[in-house]
């Protein structure tokens, strides 16, 4: 967690979801995706996030059941090892998404400096503990 008496607090950032009924499509599974495009692997993307491969899987298993066209493949393991890749389904998802977050960025930096400006001071905030 961020020391909350950092002259230099971080920069604000926007999180987007995108809900279709009961699919959603969020920076958690946009990072994921990203990360197994990257590193061809399921277990490393998880590793990478912080989460078992399990809960990756899972993840994958919600994504590739949402859209019409997988949008992950994988291999299973044994001598010559497994490993996964997204499809083009799944680079054009991820790109579409990537697209939305920076469109949704771009259009709020006016409201979200707005935002960010009305904040208390980061020495307010700690005297207030």
């Amino acid at each position: 967690m961020a020391d909350r008496s950092d002259p230099f607090p971080p920069a604000p950032r926007l999180r987007l979801r995108i809900l279709f009924g009961r699919a959603m499509l969020g920076p958690g599974k946009a990072d994921l995706l990203e990360r197994i495009g990257a590193s061809g692997s399921i277990s490393a993307a998880g590793r990478q996030m912080g989460m078992s491969y399990k809960r990756a899987w899972t993840l994958v298993e919600e994504l590739n059941a949402a859209f019409a066209e997988p949008l992950v493949e994988s291999v299973r393991g044994g001598a010559g090892g497994g490993g996964a890749a997204l499809t083009p389904a799944g680079q054009e998802v991820l790109r579409r998404y990537r697209a939305v977050e920076a469109a949704a960025a771009a259009a709020g930096a006016e409201d979200i400096a707005a935002l960010q400006g009305m904040l208390r001071a980061p020495a307010d905030m700690s005297a207030e503990r």
